[in-house]
């Protein structure tokens, strides 16, 4: 067995089992490799493309729009290239392409495109955009003032007191906000309310998550594309032109690759947006709500977020506490829900038992007031006869852990000739693995329960040779 055949074997099982498409031709543009899940991808099966030209399979391209055929006359890689296009049955694909030169053999050339298929996410793209502008549209013609104001914002913890006060602060303002808080925080509920507090009130408030598509299809919903720009692209204006006098929330900016940040830097500093393959420049008047989920510093100092970008978003600061850190409004959030699931699901809960009522207290809530709001309505649900949300009504595997951690109490006991600093250890051990197991084996907030620093918790973990599974 040659050395040959071996490297063609392998090459062959790869081809046959990746989920990427593989497509390569020749110096005259016709197929010699085109694997399985490219002919998945494209509607097409392989021996309907083997030895074919790229022009007679997929008749909507041309010479200077196919990437397989541009890299064979340039030579040179064409990276992460949006593509629509038709193949002969007349079926539609949209794909995200990188297209590279090769070396088939001493004297001849050839293409090699590595295909990802997003035309589902490319019909998602087109339904939010129409969306957003049939919602702007219909905002605007109403005069409705819809969503949430400060009103809807509950709680009398200090720190969470402060974040809706920086935001009062915020709404009278047309500089740009970075909200921070934990998933399930309500940082769309601060968002909102800055808007429809604000002199943008009547205006649109569109939201676009950063992270719910791929950047390729992000980039032309934000700045709009022009008919031509790519194949399939359509005259069609972004968000920024759609919240024209309004405000744009940008969910999620942590999620934003870099090359976007830029541009979207440059638009916040010039008041201008290009339409993808456009070349002229539309003035735009949007204020920018930018939220995440991470440490906005944190990330900035990563990489993750661009410096320039931090600094132009963080101009106003909102910090929305997590729900541990602000306990005292559990209870008062706990009798909102229930007002608002009797009314939604037509029953009359008055209150939580005392048993509900120490485990919900004694818990760390890691969804935030969402994971809260969840719980109840699934209790209330859950209820047939009675007026009271009991044990038996938390769903089976948040009773887990809500029950385990509110009595998980510590016994010792005092052994013949033990010394006393030993049983200090035993329980400094123990409470230690239990703030562990409730914050899920994170270092920084199992030290904040523990009021203990950082670097003095990791040190404890070494002393009692606790290891940590992430």
């Amino acid at each position: 067995m040659t050395m040959n055949f071996i490297y063609k074997s392998i090459i062959d099982t790869i081809l046959e089992n990746i989920d990427i498409g593989i497509h390569i031709v020749d110096s005259s543009g016709k197929t010699i490799i085109y694997n399985q899940a490219m002919a998945d991808m494209e509607g097409l099966y392989i021996n309907e493309v083997m030895g074919k030209s790229i022009l007679d399979i997929f008749p909507s391209l041309t010479p200077e729009t196919s990437t397989l055929l541009t890299v064979l006359k340039t030579g040179k890689p064409i990276y992460n290239k949006y593509q629509t296009y038709l193949n002969n049955k007349g079926k539609q694909i949209s794909t995200l392409n990188s297209t590279i030169p090769i070396k088939i053999s001493v004297g001849k050339n050839g293409a090699l495109e590595i295909a990802k298929n997003i035309t589902k996410e490319k019909e998602l793209s087109d339904k939010l955009v129409y969306l957003h502008e049939e919602l702007a549209s219909k905002d605007i013609d109403d005069g409705n003032l819809k969503g949430y104001t400060f009103k809807n914002l509950i709680g009398e913890d200090e720190k969470f007191l402060n974040a809706v006060e920086i935001s009062r602060k915020a709404a009278l303002s047309s500089s740009t906000v970075l909200i921070y808080g934990e998933t399930g925080t309500g940082k769309e509920l601060f968002a909102q309310s800055i808007h429809n507090e604000s002199s943008r009130k009547n205006k649109p408030l569109i939201a676009q998550n950063c992270a719910a598509l791929p950047e390729s299809l992000l980039e032309g919903i934000l700045f709009g594309t022009v008919k031509g720009s790519f194949t399939g692209a359509i005259n069609r204006p972004g968000l920024f032109e759609q919240a024209d006098g309004g405000t744009l929330m940008l969910d999620e900016i942590n999620s934003m690759g870099h090359q976007l940040q830029a541009k979207l830097l440059r638009v916040l500093q010039e008041g201008y947006v290009r339409r993808i393959g456009g070349l002229s420049d539309i003035p735009v008047d949007v204020r920018i709500l930018a939220t995440t989920n991470e440490d906005p510093l944190a990330i900035m100092k990563k990489g993750i977020l661009r410096k320039d970008l931090y600094y132009r978003l963080n101009v106003i600061s909102v910090n929305i506490p997590p729900l541990r850190q602000r306990k005292s409004d559990i209870l008062l959030l706990t009798e909102h829900f229930i007002k608002k699931y009797n009314n939604i699901l037509q029953k009359d809960i008055w209150y939580v038992s005392n048993e509900v009522k120490e485990a919900f207290l004694d818990y760390d809530w890691p969804g935030n007031v969402r994971e809260l709001e969840n719980v109840i309505e699934s209790a209330i649900n859950m209820i047939n006869r009675g007026h009271i949300i009991k044990p038996e009504h938390i769903s089976r595997e948040m009773h887990e852990m809500l029950f385990k951690t509110s009595k998980s109490n510590h016994c010792f006991h005092l052994n013949k000739g033990q010394p006393l600093h030993k049983i200090v250890e035993e329980v400094e051990k123990a409470l230690i693995l239990e703030a562990l197991q409730r914050c899920e084996n994170n270092i920084s907030r199992s030290s904040e329960m523990l009021g203990l620093k950082r670097q003095t918790l990791q040190h404890k973990l070494k002393k009692y040779n606790i290891n940590i599974k992430i």
